[in-house]
């Protein structure tokens, strides 16, 4: 059974290398040493500190083999620089029906935040953005009705 890659920007894996670095550098050793304090204040049965210590580590673990997962298959994509259509990486600046300008980056699933203006290339906005060039009109439809972007500069 072959896995299935996970696509990235640069930006995004070295943000999760930075993640799976911080748990295993540091959070890893925080959790051990609670681990070890829950013991020395008495024995392990109906002890809260060491109950939550333990629950902790198995998020800690949890989390450390979740992001390695996730660099495994991970594949890096070049962000697109200077192109006429809009691509994984792209940044795209559209203007949608009430004349107000909304930016967002093309990513991957993985480091999506709508938040942040990170869409997903699988995302409705994102599948629509794909391939259209500046001056591009795109329909969006959404379960409140179809919402109107044109496309005003591809960075």
């Amino acid at each position: 059974m072959m896995t299935k890659q996970i696509l990235m920007t640069k930006e995004g894996i070295l943000k999760l290398e930075g993640e799976l670095e911080h748990l295993r550098d540091v959070r890893r050793l925080e959790v051990i040493e609670a681990l070890h304090v829950a013991r020395e204040n008495g024995n392990t049965i109906e002890n809260a500190e060491y109950d939550y210590a333990k629950d902790e580590q198995g998020q800690v673990e949890g989390r450390i083999q979740t992001i390695e997962g996730m660099i495994q298959q991970a594949k890096v994509i070049e962000e697109v620089t200077h192109s006429r259509k809009v691509g994984f990486g792209s940044k795209v600046s559209l203007l949608d029906q009430d004349n107000k300008v909304e930016q967002f980056t093309i990513v991957g699933k993985v480091e999506s935040n709508p938040a942040e203006g990170k869409i997903s290339n699988d995302s409705p906005v994102g599948k629509a953005l794909l391939g259209h060039s500046v001056k591009d009109k795109i329909k969006i439809p959404t379960p409140g009705g179809i919402i109107k972007y044109t496309i005003m500069k591809i960075s």
